[in-house]
Parts: C-alpha cells; sequence; structure tokens
C-alpha cells in the first residue's frame, strides 16, 4: 500500500485501519488477549506497544520542533536495539490490563489525529521531520506510527486468533 502524501489521504488511512483493529480486538476476552504467545508476547502487549509508539512519535516531532536533541527509537536505543527495547517495554507494561491497553490505543489514535487535524499539508509533506535526520516527512512518520502499526497489529492478532 503506497504510503499517504496528503493530510487528508493520511486522516483517512489512520482511521481506516484504526477502525480494522478495532473491530478485529473488540470481542477478545482477556484470558485470550493477556495469553503469551511467541517471543513471550500477547495480544494485550502488542497493542499496548501500538499505543506507545504513537506517544514516542508525538515525542519526537515536538523535540525536533523545540531544538531539542531526538532520541530514535529513545534516549539510549538505535534503532538496531528494538528487540531489547520492545522486551524493555513489554516488562514496564507487564502490569497493564486488557482494558487499560485499549484505552491507551484508543487516546492514542484521538491523540494523533487531533495532531494530524492541527496540521496542513506542508507541515506534514513538505520536508523531513525536524530532528529525524533522515529525509521521512512529518506525515510519513505520522503514518508509521499510527496506519502501518494499526495494520501489523491487526495482522499479528489474526495470526494468534487462527491459532486460538
Amino acid at each position: 500500500m503506497p504510503a499517504a502524501t496528503t493530510k487528508i489521504d493520511l486522516q483517512a488511512v489512520t482511521q481506516k485501519e484504526f477502525i480494522k483493529l478495532q473491530a478485529l480486538i473488540v470481542d477478545i476476552p482477556e484470558s485470550d488477549a493477556m495469553r503469551k504467545r511467541e517471543d513471550d508476547t500477547s495480544i494485550k502487549d502488542v497493542i499496548a506497544h501500538r499505543a506507545h509508539w504513537i506517544t514516542l512519535f508525538l515525542g519526537w516531532y515536538r523535540d525536533g520542533q523545540d531544538g531539542r536533541e531526538v532520541f530514535f527509537p529513545a534516549k539510549g536505543y538505535k534503532w538496531n536495539d528494538l528487540k531489547t527495547y520492545n522486551a524493555k517495554l513489554r516488562l514496564d507494561q507487564a502490569e497493564l490490563g486488557w482494558e487499560e491497553a485499549r484505552l491507551q490505543l484508543e487516546q492514542g489514535q484521538f491523540d494523533l489525529m487531533q495532531f494530524i487535524g492541527g496540521k496542513s499539508d506542508t507541515q506534514l509533506y513538505g520536508g523531513p521531520m525536524k530532528g529525524a535526520n533522515n529525509a521521512w516527512t512529518t506525515g510519513r512518520w505520522a503514518e508509521a506510527a499510527g496506519a502501518s502499526h494499526y495494520r501489523s497489529a491487526a495482522k499479528w492478532v489474526r495470526a494468534c486468533l487462527r491459532t486460538a
């Protein structure tokens, strides 16, 4: 699927993929959501992870705009440390329940849509995101944190449900 290149397309794909993910997880019982699967990961972990990455993206954007150093993916980690970072995140979110994970995802989606809605096409796609040190636009980063992450989460959850 090609990446969005306009605010309207970004809003549409973000909302579409969120609705699909929400429809998929709405009826999953807590016992199924909390059961660990491959890589010691549960459906709850994947949903909480997606919410967390929206928060990371919004922080990256804010730090870049404020002229602060932007840590990708987080302070003390490099992109090749993602497995380690995600394992630590699962530990940090271990006490998080299924309901709370879903609420955090809903809040993340709300925050992301507010962010996108408050930006112009130029702010989203007029050039690289400040502080990112690559060619990705703010809109592309927003899509990666939202729609793309929702899509991959839905794929993973569907695979879990098929094997349950």
